[in-house]
């Protein structure tokens, strides 16, 4: 992959960054700014270099029109406070109000186009569609820079079309989520271990095939352990269950053993009596958790039981906290699980979404971990082995 050292001087040049700035509002307040600060040391980069930079980004699901709650405004704001120089947002993504505002940029200077996803044509199936927006953005700039990892395994406008567009490379924050992961998958130092948790096994399938037989321990915890309970045989009361999957699992298990993959399952887990921040509460054994009970994280014999699985490897990934975290009572297992990543001399990759928004709201320090990635979905697909479009076209 290029990088920006290879698109040559770019004094006075109109950079299109594509960023991933998705993060998570309470109305207009971003309550957790990982993502924003995470696009900050590419934008000072170029701007350093001189050029004038133009943001692409987009900010949760809208339909393909422009929706009020989803506008980049308050993300605008807070990158702007983090490079300290003014962000100038523009009032449409590829109009009229785009082409004057990155007309107007002096060099050193900040953009921001509107949500690139209000244009329907971002996310279309259509090549052509995508190849017309990415034709309207391509009059924008100069060469593209691809520094989103959260959305490089998407085929979209903004991500893989552009990039056939423009002269492009990638930036810094995608070219270390992609060394970091190559570092946990290609040939990992050992003992390699891996940590998987989240609600649902089915969106962990492709990481749990690849990884068996790469992998030297699979730690299973989040409400996806009560599959791997039931597919033992063990009764789960309430708790979360995709039964579609106990057989699936069961064949993970016997894949496992065959294998010489040790699969760490809790021993206790923290059962509660509903799905409630206060909700009446105990610790019941694993294989005996009582009906009309819910369990919402692993239990402290567990904990004890994840962390000293952790602590002697050499190579670590998590993706995906114990429990329901959110909720004070039901943190132990994932504040556990993230201390002995800090407390291990292997080297971490907390693999984003859930599990890096877990991090940051338990207040653990972030330059502890060896590497907290931007992409939860980016880096699953990764871990599954697959192609990732954003990443191939950069390498064409």
């Amino acid at each position: 992959m290029k990088t920006i050292d290879d698109l040559g001087d770019l004094s006075g040049k109109t950079v299109l960054v594509r960023s991933d700035l998705n993060v998570p509002l309470d109305g207009t307040t971003i309550t957790d700014d990982g993502r924003v600060r995470a696009a900050v040391p590419t934008i000072k980069a170029l701007l350093s270099a001189g050029a004038k930079v133009v943001v692409a980004a987009h900010l949760g699901r809208p339909k393909g029109a422009p929706e009020a709650k989803y506008s980049l405004a308050p993300v605008a704001v807070r990158l702007g406070e983090l490079l300290e120089v003014p962000v100038h947002l523009a009032a449409d993504t590829v109009g009229d109000s785009a082409k004057a505002t990155v007309a107007a940029l002096s060099a050193g200077e900040v953009a921001m186009l509107e949500n690139i996803r209000f244009d329907p044509r971002e996310t279309s199936k259509d090549e052509a569609e995508r190849g017309a927006l990415a034709d309207d953005l391509a009059a924008l700039a100069d060469v593209y820079v691809s520094d989103g990892f959260g959305v490089v395994h998407r085929k979209q406008a903004s991500v893989y079309d552009i990039a056939l567009k423009l002269p492009a490379a990638v930036g810094s924050l995608v070219l270390k989520e992609v060394e970091s992961l190559k570092r946990a998958t290609e040939d990992p130092e050992r003992p390699y271990v891996v940590v998987l948790g989240g609600s649902k096994v089915s969106d962990k399938l492709g990481v749990i095939e690849n990884l068996i037989g790469k992998a030297d321990r699979l730690l299973v915890g989040g409400g996806m352990v009560f599959t791997f309970l039931a597919a033992q045989g063990h009764s789960v009361g309430n708790s979360l269950l995709e039964s579609d999957q106990i057989e699936t699992v069961k064949g993970y298990l016997a894949l496992a053993a065959e294998r010489g993959v040790e699969i760490v399952l809790p021993t206790d887990i923290v059962a509660a009596d509903a799905f409630a921040a206060d909700a009446p509460h105990a610790v019941v054994a694993a294989d005996a958790i009582p009906d009309g009970k819910i369990g919402l994280d692993i239990g402290p014999d567990s904990q004890k039981l994840f962390a000293s699985k952790i602590l002697d490897a050499k190579t670590i990934v998590w993706n995906g906290p114990m429990g329901v975290f959110e909720f004070a009572a039901f943190a132990g297992g994932t504040r556990a699980v993230a201390q002995a990543l800090v407390d291990t001399e292997g080297f971490s990759i907390v693999g984003g979404g859930d599990s890096a928004a877990a991090v940051r709201l338990l207040g653990f320090d972030e330059s502890k971990f060896g590497h907290i990635s931007t992409g939860g979905g980016a880096s699953l697909e990764y871990l599954e082995g697959k192609t990732l479009p954003g990443i191939a076209v950069l390498d064409r």
